[in-house]
């Protein structure tokens, strides 16, 4: 399988027996929490895959902006041209982060399941979806009535093969694939399913919610023709997203919603012309601080570099991992038995215990935040076998060794 997959070599590495400290501030990182005892305990973040906290670099970003702030575009007020100006750099700097071509459209929206919900209204024909997809990447598909789920096999091989044998028996328009599980952070080889999707003339369109924070992306070198993502996933504050990609079929799609700013002129006999570009899907006043929070979380992360966040969340991992496996009462999640590259996402369940006992226990006995249910992956998590739910612990740049070392040691004394 190495062929096909794409893990950067500096995750081949680890030296998770060192002390790992965190590798950015985030907003909150000393927030003290109630525990049953009586005493307060600095809060130990472990659901990150859910909502990762702001940098601090972002919020510094954010307020400044704030500022300044005012009405976007059309204005012809000093404080209107800088809110529009930084808005539209905004734009510029998330195609830069993600490897955008020149000509791909930048759409700003709410969230990765409202750009998956603009992309389901634009794609012109059939979509082939995995069941491992959360239900972001699921149900908007499947609302469209043209949605073709393919079972994962046990290896990510077999799951080729059968994505093969999905795509030839009758031309599809689009693959929509996770780029990495939300369950269990297992990272998808995005240049084998880009080749495997224009090899039958299907464009792609990748879920980078889980992945733009922890890897590398670059659309126009691997030839992915959609990308979306979250703010909120990658260090900004919560209420934006982004659609990245090829034109024409955004271009050629009715407006997403109908009102101002999507229209180049409206005459009530004559009818409404409609922009292209992103203006045509960004009707209303749009989120402004939204787009430059995501903006100001790219450049962090990208002046950062992603060896060194591989190399901090490798470590992590290892640590992380080992110490379950430790674990008797504990057995970790695992879609395919041939993918080794992970974010720093862990889904487990621990025998005896309903996750929802877990999680509360983890929160109210040691101040540790963690995420319990089936994570919006329902179709997954009954395939897995644990159809009640499961534990999920995920983590990011503001983590350290010392919290994880927390979180084994609250599962020990729980499983003892």
């Amino acid at each position: 399988m190495t062929a096909v997959l794409d893990t950067p070599a500096y995750l081949t590495d680890s030296f998770a027996g060192a002390g790992v400290t965190a590798l950015a501030d985030v907003v909150g990182a000393e927030q003290t929490v109630p525990t049953v005892d009586g005493t307060a305990v600095r809060y130990a973040n472990f659901d990150y895959a859910a909502s990762a906290p702001a940098l601090s670099e972002v919020a510094a970003v954010f307020t400044e902006a704030l500022g300044q702030y005012a009405s976007v575009h059309r204005g012809a007020g000093h404080l209107s041209q800088v809110t529009t100006a930084r808005y539209e750099q905004a734009r510029e700097t998330v195609r830069s982060f993600v490897g955008g071509r020149a000509d791909d459209t930048v759409v700003f929206t709410r969230n990765t399941t409202d750009a998956i919900n603009l992309a389901a209204h634009a794609v012109p024909g059939d979509v082939v979806v995995l069941d491992i997809e959360h239900h972001a990447n699921l149900l908007p598909w499947q609302r469209t009535g043209r949605a073709r789920v393919v079972t994962a096999q046990p290896t990510f091989a077999d799951t080729l093969v059968a994505l093969e044998a999905e795509l030839s028996r009758t031309p599809a328009a689009l693959l929509a694939v996770t780029a990495a599980s939300n369950v269990t952070g297992e990272v998808l080889p995005i240049r084998a399913l880009t080749a495997l999707a224009h090899r039958h003339g299907a464009r792609i369109l990748i879920d980078g919610a889980q992945l733009v924070a922890h890897r590398p992306v670059s659309l126009a070198s691997y030839g992915v023709d959609y990308l979306v993502f979250s703010g909120h996933k990658v260090y900004a504050p919560f209420g934006a997203g982004v659609l990245i990609g090829r034109s024409d079929w955004l271009d050629d799609a009715a407006p997403y919603l109908a009102g101002g700013g999507a229209t180049a002129h409206v005459d009530l006999d004559a009818g409404t012309d409609w922009h292209t570009g992103a203006a045509r899907h960004e009707a209303g006043s749009p989120n402004v601080l939204g787009a430059v929070a995501i903006a100001a979380a790219a450049d962090t992360i990208k002046n950062l570099g992603f060896e060194l966040i591989g190399y901090h969340e490798r470590d992590l991992l290892t640590r992380l991992d080992e110490g379950l496996a430790a674990l008797d009462a504990v057995t970790p999640l695992q879609i395919f038995d041939d993918v080794d590259d992970r974010v720093g996402i862990a889904g487990f369940v621990v025998d005896g215990f309903a996750a929802r006992e877990v999680a509360e226990y983890l929160s109210n006995h040691h101040g540790i935040g963690v995420r319990d249910g089936k994570f919006c992956a329902h179709p997954l998590l009954t395939r897995l076998g644990y159809p009640e739910g499961a534990v999920r612990v995920s983590f990011g740049l503001g983590t350290s060794s010392e919290d994880v070392d927390r979180l084994l040691a609250a599962l020990a004394e729980l499983t003892a």
